[in-house]
């Protein structure tokens, strides 16, 4: 590898998903200004909105999205603007 073009600040991170509250630890060089105690110690944490645990194509589980309801929604939001 060549010398010099890789960041000197890797260090533990915790990873939280906020769906389903799972955290893991990976070692990481993200800026954070939050911190979460995992088993005693203290490491800067990321939330997430999804990750492999609660992902669908992961988890084999599918969510429900109501598209009926934004199709209404969209039609009666534009409907004044129809010729």
């Amino acid at each position: 590898m060549k010398a010099g073009i890789h960041p000197d600040n890797y260090r533990l991170v915790a990873f939280k998903d906020m769906s389903n509250e799972d955290v893991f630890l990976t070692k990481s060089t993200v800026n954070t200004k939050e911190t979460l105690e995992v088993d005693g110690v203290e490491y800067p944490l990321v939330k997430l909105e999804i990750s492999r645990t609660s992902h669908p194509f992961y988890t084999g589980k599918t969510k429900l999205v109501d598209t009926a309801g934004r199709i209404d929604k969209f039609k009666n939001k534009y409907s004044k603007f129809k010729k």
